[in-house]
């Protein structure tokens, strides 16, 4: 039976509580409202017809989102599993050098990105001296890729270190007594026991990226109109358009719900098969 809480226990989650209510669930309400609604206040769903003149551009970010996730996991997954067999004093080297761009400001990291990328930035003028031409790389879409990958890169690499290290290394010593190579061992053993870390990091790259508008705005040059610039476009224009806005803004919250559904789905998993074992 579970445990009641105490009085005390009950009041220290109430600032938690009205916290949520008021900045979680009454936002929700209000982009509701303003999904549902038309300039007078009156019932719609002129709002959510209208969403398949966007069509493109939510093709355009789920692809970019898309890609963004399969390379960080391509990069992620090594990484992960190169840091979890190190030394523990090496594991905490790592950890420090992959949260350390964590402490900077998105905003500082993507300037910087662009100072690198620009036409005049270092990598060009590296290239210059080189004797080689330089390369337009600021208002391309390898350049907004880029940018997601550098940004959400640590969201990648942490559920997957997390899971590698609950792996038991008796799984891996049986593995390589009957004969598996080290490349096997990582593709018939580690791999199947670390697919829920691999769905939460996906899920945790996927959803920012996605929604991201400030990295397409600077490394996109504004040739690239993603999901994430339209809805802040629309909030900004006037009041007239909060409504098309809010009912972008309802796809999203949806494509994030799902997305957090998937990834409680194989946590839950994941502690159901770590109960049974």
């Amino acid at each position: 039976m579970k445990r009641k809480l105490s009085f005390l226990e009950r009041f220290a989650t109430v600032p938690h509580v009205v916290w949520s209510v008021l900045f979680i669930v009454g936002s929700l309400l209000f982009v509701l409202w303003y999904a549902f609604t038309d300039t007078k206040g009156e019932f719609t769903f002129s709002n959510i017809s209208l969403l398949s003149s966007y069509s493109h551009i939510f093709f355009l970010s789920i692809c970019f989102a898309l890609v963004a996730t399969a390379i960080c996991l391509l990069i992620g997954y090594p990484l992960a599993f190169v840091m979890s067999r190190a030394k523990p004093s090496v594991q905490k080297i790592l950890m420090i050098l992959l949260m350390l761009p964590m402490w900077i400001s998105l905003l500082i990291r993507t300037y910087s990105l662009m100072t690198l990328l620009d036409n005049g930035g270092l990598v060009n003028s590296l290239l210059n001296k080189l004797g080689l031409d330089s390369v337009t790389m600021i208002g391309t879409g390898g350049a907004v890729i880029l940018g997601m990958v550098y940004d959400f890169l640590p969201y990648m690499v942490l559920p997957i270190y997390t899971s590698m290290t609950k792996l038991d290394n008796r799984y891996l010593e049986a593995a390589a007594d009957l004969g598996c190579t080290p490349v096997t061992t990582l593709f018939k053993v580690v791999l199947p026991l670390t697919v829920p870390g691999i769905i939460s990091g996906v899920t945790m790259v996927f959803v920012p990226s996605i929604s991201t508008f400030y990295i397409s705005q600077k490394l996109g040059g504004g040739n690239f109109d993603l999901i994430g610039d339209t809805i802040e476009r629309q909030f900004k224009m006037s009041t007239s358009t909060y409504h098309v806005g809010a009912a972008l803004s309802l796809v999203m919250m949806i494509l994030i719900l799902i997305s957090v559904a998937v990834m409680n789905r194989f946590s839950d998993a994941e502690e159901e098969e770590g109960m049974t074992v």
